[in-house]
């Protein structure tokens, strides 16, 4: 098997290359567009305090989660406008399955195999 590696101008090029992504809802598929961020780029948000519940702790990271999504998504409708299907105004009244689903597809994509693409044995 031969293993591709990513330069590093490949990287840096994913924060100005707008993504397109699929998530399938009720046998239909939805179209989205997103772009990786850089570290300025990451919205900031307060981290759970160390006495927090567990619960209050899934709450600040779900919301730190949502933010980073919708963040990618707006930055690359600023790159691409004419693409744009998700907006900060409609993403908060999309079902939560949807958004769910949006998520993992930005995530996976952005974590699939530690960037590499897996070939057909999924190895």
């Amino acid at each position: 098997m031969t293993e591709n590696v990513w330069t590093i101008d490949e990287l840096v090029a994913l924060t100005d290359k707008v993504q397109a992504g699929t998530t399938k809802y009720n046998g239909k598929d939805f179209e989205f567009q997103y772009c990786e961020l850089t570290e300025a780029e990451e919205p900031k948000l307060v981290l759970p305090s160390d006495g927090a519940t567990k619960e209050e702790e899934n709450e600040a990271y779900k919301e730190i989660g949502q933010a980073r999504i919708l963040a990618m998504i707006v930055k690359a409708n600023d790159k691409n406008p004419e693409g744009a299907s998700i907006t900060a105004d409609n993403w908060p009244q999309l079902p939560s399955t949807i958004r769910w689903g949006i998520s993992n597809s930005i995530l996976g994509s952005a974590d699939a195999a530690n960037f590499r693409e897996l070939d057909d044995s999924g190895t």
